[in-house]
């Protein structure tokens, strides 16, 4: 079986630095799993995984676009070293997380000075490319369960588009479900 939407997959992968160095390895551990086409992994390796089945063992390098993004100096911040409460000393190269709207963001700290530290909210990823060594291990079909945590959403958002409220209230009724978007909802067909 080919990679395809919504097929899970298992894989092994090295990723390295442009200069060589190992960021990360599956080596000595489980393979990574994934369901593709549901963005768990960077878009530009999800894009090259496409078309392959099990045993194929490929190189791919993602662009920073496709991966962790370009670097950006507006998300580096000068602030003073008393908003580090309870650590006894700050040092650069240290996380913390910073609790955001969209949940808990890493900040690294890039460098220290006598009463304030500079912190970077881009991934430690950013502006890099990806080397990946890829070894697919399995490849099979997504089933319901596999699925479910992302769950079944309707294409209007809840709205039909002529100021009607749907039943499903944008988050689709998946046992009336038709297998095209549709959630039951009468502008959808049943």
């Amino acid at each position: 079986m080919k990679i395809a939407e919504k097929t899970v997959v298992q894989m092994h992968y090295t990723l390295k630095s442009d200069e060589g160095a190992v960021i990360d390895s599956s080596e000595g551990r489980e393979p990574l799993q994934y369901i593709q086409g549901m963005h768990m992994i960077v878009a530009g390796l999800e894009k090259a995984m496409v078309g392959h089945e099990v045993g194929d063992k490929f190189d791919v390098v993602v662009i920073p676009s496709e991966g962790y993004g370009e670097y950006d100096e507006k998300m580096t911040q000068e602030v003073p070293l008393n908003v580090f409460q309870g650590v006894d000393k700050v040092e650069a190269g240290m996380t913390f997380y910073a609790q955001t709207p969209a949940g808990p963001m890493p900040i690294r700290i890039k460098s220290v000075g006598e009463k304030t530290a500079v912190i970077d909210a881009n991934h430690e990823l950013a502006g890099k490319n990806l080397n990946f060594a890829i070894e697919v291990v399995s490849v099979r079909e997504a089933t319901d369960e596999d699925l479910k945590p992302f769950g079944h959403h309707c294409c209007c958002g809840g709205h039909d588009g002529e100021d009607h409220e749907c039943e499903c209230g944008g988050h689709g009724n998946k046992e009336n479900c038709d297998g095209n978007g549709g959630c039951g909802c009468e502008h959808h067909g049943k």
